[in-house]
């Protein structure tokens, strides 16, 4: 594997130790064993052949598309592998892909028998509503956060966001984009104070968001009565 200067991969380089590697990199190489290798950054022969597959499969493949979910997207992603990316001729090998791959199938290990167990950490920055962006969607952090940066673990199923090194949201990974999921919980309800009230006449509290609530004729003239009094000298 070539990661060229990729951060999320390389951090670093030392004097006596050399390329110094992410150490979830590290972990996700002893579970499937292979070996890492940087290469130059923007150096044609090393990291245009790593890059150039994805390229072919953004263009010809992902363009023009739509996906319905994750599932539909395999199956087209499939039926596109079975028909047009693995039967044709490699333009640089000459060798048809399906051919060249049940040539070199028996010399591949076999995956571990657990799958790897993924975390991937982002730094987010909290909006003013309230909400934290990734993946293209957001999710909510309950009004008590302090923090403007919070961390993001992003696993296959989930994502979780700390402050300070403490778990205080957790929602189910959305599908697609500008998605928006807000936890009931994190958000307090609006508690007016200090409103006039008639006698008998209760104020029913629902969260914000919710029907728009109504109020007698004797509510408002309470209202009037006390801004006339405050606007007296």
């Amino acid at each position: 594997m070539k990661s060229g200067a990729l951060q999320t991969a390389v951090i670093g380089e030392g004097q006596a130790e050399g390329i110094i590697y992410n150490r979830a990199l590290i972990d996700l190489a002893r579970h499937y064993g292979f070996h890492s290798k940087a290469c130059k950054a923007y150096r044609a022969k090393t990291t245009g052949k790593v890059e150039r597959p994805f390229r072919y499969i953004r263009e010809d493949f992902f363009l023009a598309r739509s996906f319905r979910n994750l599932d539909d997207m395999n199956a087209q992603l499939r039926h596109w592998l079975d028909t047009v990316a693995n039967p044709r001729k490699h333009a640089t090998t000459q060798r048809v892909v399906n051919e060249a791959f049940a040539e070199e199938r028996r010399y591949l290990r076999p995956l571990p028998l657990a799958p790897f167990k993924s975390v991937l950490k982002l730094e987010r920055r909290v909006s003013r509503e309230g909400m934290v962006s990734v993946g293209g969607n957001t999710y909510s952090v309950p009004d008590a956060t302090r923090s403007r940066t919070v961390e993001v673990h992003s696993l296959a199923d989930e994502v979780r966001i700390f402050e300070n090194g403490t778990l205080i949201a957790a929602h189910p990974v959305l599908e697609g984009r500008k998605q928006r999921r807000v936890h009931p919980d994190h958000r307090r309800a609006l508690t007016p104070q200090h409103w006039p009230r008639t006698r008998g006449e209760a104020i029913v509290v629902k969260p914000a968001g919710d029907t728009v609530l109504q109020w007698s004729l004797a509510f408002y003239d309470a209202i009037g009565k006390v801004l006339a009094k405050e606007s007296r000298p």
